[in-house]
């Protein structure tokens, strides 16, 4: 057996027509990822009475099941809550009217949301609390010392992690398949099965999943200089 070295070209090419499945995944994923992990991370953070407890065991019951499972409860169990809720109420949407990334968006959304939390939940146990106490003797309430103090710093802290996060979503999104999105993993099986070419379609997956990791990288050390260079009272 010999390596096709052509069809790899021609398989890259072909991938690029699923790259944007995969990129609004990921971006959707860890946006709202993001949002939900802040808003767990601050229950649990400031222990907000009852919600806390929620909190905790969302990202417990998130973090020790696996990203695949969450991706088919979400697929086959919210279309029984949307149909029986329509049908108890009256209500004419039905779950059949999801498009199939939806699904995604909502699993990863939620898979990322609980690994995001535990990031900047350390981040922001590792602002000083001297300065949150500083910021309330300026008259500054919780919200504004959160907003212009703690979050700003959590996130400089977190912003690693954070990539990394980012990274693994991004391979994360080859779970999609198994919901009938055509993300660049399907489109690489859709490529070789008119040959079976499947190693030459997987190694020219493999080059785009490291280009598009590359770039995260480049772009979140880049990031880091400037978020320093502010820091340091110079110009980002």
């Amino acid at each position: 057996m010999e390596l096709d070295f052509a069809f790899i070209g021609t398989a890259f090419l072909s991938l690029l027509k699923a790259l944007p499945n995969t990129i609004r995944i990921t971006v959707v994923s860890v946006f709202s990822g993001f949002l939900i992990g802040t808003a767990i991370a601050l229950l649990r953070v400031y222990r907000v009475p009852v919600l806390h407890r929620f909190a905790s065991g969302y990202v417990l019951f998130i973090r020790g099941t696996p990203m695949l499972m969450h991706l088919l409860l979400i697929y086959f169990g919210l279309p029984l809550v949307i149909d029986g809720a329509s049908e108890a109420f009256g209500w004419s949407f039905r779950s059949a009217a999801i498009p199939l990334i939806g699904f995604a968006y909502i699993s990863f959304s939620i898979t990322a949301g609980a690994y995001m939390s535990e990031v900047v939940r350390a981040g922001i146990t590792a602002v000083s609390r001297g300065q949150i106490e500083a910021a309330y003797s300026v008259g500054m309430t919780t919200g504004q010392a959160l907003r212009r103090i703690v979050l700003p710093q959590a996130f400089a802290v977190s912003l690693p992690n954070l990539s990394n996060n980012l990274i693994g979503m991004l391979h994360g999104s080859t779970l999609a398949f198994t919901v009938s999105v055509v993300e660049i993993n399907a489109q690489a099986q859709i490529v070789a099965a008119s040959n079976w070419k499947f190693l030459e379609a997987y190694i020219a997956a493999a080059i785009l999943f490291w280009g598009m990791t590359i770039l995260i990288e480049r772009g979140t050390a880049l990031l880091e200089r400037r978020i320093q260079a502010y820091n340091r009272g110079g110009v980002a």
